[in-house]
């Protein structure tokens, strides 16, 4: 829905009036499967990135403990909320930086046309770095850093406060 029209100086018309046209004209042409184009390369992004992501949150979050250990009970509200600041917002960078190239791959089988453009993460990724190397792999790096310092640190402040209003100790 998001690419409709781009590509071009002159936007081309809609293909898709919405979600659940874009849906039945994907199952009226490509079938089931359409649907799931790009599932692959989505199923790596995630595990990988989410592997990246836990790792660095709860080793950042295990120092930052750490060195903060001394810190007077006054102020340990303030700490354990800086501690998710950093450690949720570098785990989103981690996730991000690991798994950039994955996404690209997703994006450019989930929005290729042509029926016979290979589905394959690791093909496309070859390609994409054949015709425009590593900056190619890791195109929109900036702006999705820049996304994900913030959002992955406020997701994790607010489970780490939902978990202490449930009274779920996390050691």
């Amino acid at each position: 829905m998001q690419v409709q029209g781009t590509g071009s100086l002159i936007s081309k018309s809609s293909t898709y009036t919405g979600p659940i046209d874009c849906a039945l004209k994907t199952l009226r042409m490509e079938g089931v499967t359409g649907i799931f184009r790009g599932g692959t390369a989505t199923f790596l992004r995630e595990s990988l990135g989410n592997a990246m992501f836990f790792t660095v949150y709860e080793n950042v979050r295990h120092f930052m403990h750490l060195q903060l250990k001394d810190a007077t009970e006054e102020h340990k509200g303030l700490a354990d909320i800086g501690i998710g600041i950093i450690s949720g917002g570098l785990g989103g960078v981690a996730f991000w930086s690991a798994v950039l190239p994955l996404d690209v791959a997703k994006t450019m089988i989930q929005t290729n046309p042509d029926p016979k453009y290979s589905r394959n993460p690791v093909q496309v990724l070859n390609l994409v770095y054949k015709q425009a190397g590593l900056r190619g792999c890791y195109a929109g790096l900036g702006p999705t850093i820049a996304r994900a310092f913030p959002a992955n640190a406020a997701a994790i402040v607010a489970w780490e406060f939902a978990m202490k209003i449930l009274g779920i100790r996390h050691n």
